[in-house]
């Protein structure tokens, strides 16, 4: 008897370095980034049906269904495949919305799996890719089965690195969200007088967490921090509590410590403002569960 449904955990990702490059005639930025993915994750669950088309989340209001990037993962796949017709897709959501960890484009991700997982005839990774590409600068790499990877260009090239040792993770939510349009802008408008200087980077730097701290470089943090100026003191408050990494993940607002053992959570939860949730870094990423 074949699967009839499929559920994933959906992982958030970090982003260790972020780099903003050249902006492309179409209006797109090129980035630079180091993903890595983390334990936290939502429960993502689709069923194909004949006709009709659905998505529920619980945990946080969506908004259109059919804004949502889930959702147009499976229409995207339905489009370029001719399957399925129809999908009840739900979504058990913890990756806070807004914050810079991926979690709609993590979603999509494990919907485009998912499917492919179900499928009669599964696509070759190369196009699921370029249909996660049509989604999102992100949702190329939450949809494969890197725990890191370097990417560049719009997301959709990516290098997969060496897994690296489990590590504590904590993240700090603050209370605010920071629109990514935004961050972009603000940017921009210092490129005149701040220009990212050309580096040249040897892969085996990226392979262990010794020498990876070298470039946890984020160009959106400065500019961010100019705007909530806790950033810089949270971020140095991570690390002043043992966190040998620490910085800001994409545009906002989530800040991260990467700890090499333990982290007192109690502690930074009285220390620090705004949410803190502990994680941790993975070896591998979740694989698609089927259902009979």
């Amino acid at each position: 008897m074949s699967a009839k449904v499929a559920r994933v955990a959906a992982q958030a990702k970090l982003n260790l370095g972020l780099r903003i490059l050249s902006r492309e005639r179409g209006g797109h930025h090129s980035i630079e980034t180091l993903f890595a993915r983390i334990a936290l994750a939502d429960t993502v669950t689709i069923r194909p049906r004949d006709e009709e088309r659905s998505l529920v989340c619980h945990g946080v209001e969506i908004g259109p269904e059919e804004q949502n990037l889930a959702y147009r993962a499976a229409v995207a796949y339905a489009d370029a495949t001719g399957w399925p017709r129809g999908f009840d897709i739900a979504i058990e959501k913890r990756i806070p919305v807004g914050g810079g960890l991926g979690g709609g484009s993590a979603d999509a991700g494990a919907v485009l799996r998912a499917l492919n997982a179900l499928a009669a005839r599964a696509l070759p990774e190369a196009e699921l890719l370029r249909l996660a590409m049509t989604l999102g600068a992100d949702v190329p790499y939450l949809t494969t089965t890197e725990p890191f990877a370097l990417a560049w260009g719009r997301g959709e090239r990516l290098l997969a690195l060496p897994s690296l040792p489990e590590r504590t993770v904590v993240l700090v939510l603050p209370e605010y969200t920071v629109p990514t349009a935004n961050a972009y802008g603000w940017v921009a408008a210092t490129r005149h007088t701040d220009v990212p200087s050309p580096r040249l980077v040897s892969v085996q730097e990226l392979t262990s967490w010794e020498t990876l701290h070298a470039h946890v470089v984020n160009d959106f943090e400065p500019v961010v921090a100019e705007r909530h100026p806790d950033i810089p003191t949270v971020i140095g408050q991570l690390r002043e509590y043992g966190a040998t990494v620490a910085g800001m993940s994409g545009s906002g607002s989530t800040l991260f410590g990467i700890f090499p053992l333990f982290a007192d959570t109690a502690a930074l939860t009285r220390a620090l403002p705004g949410l803190v949730v502990p994680t941790r870094t993975v070896t591998r990423v979740a694989g698609v569960e089927l259902v009979e």
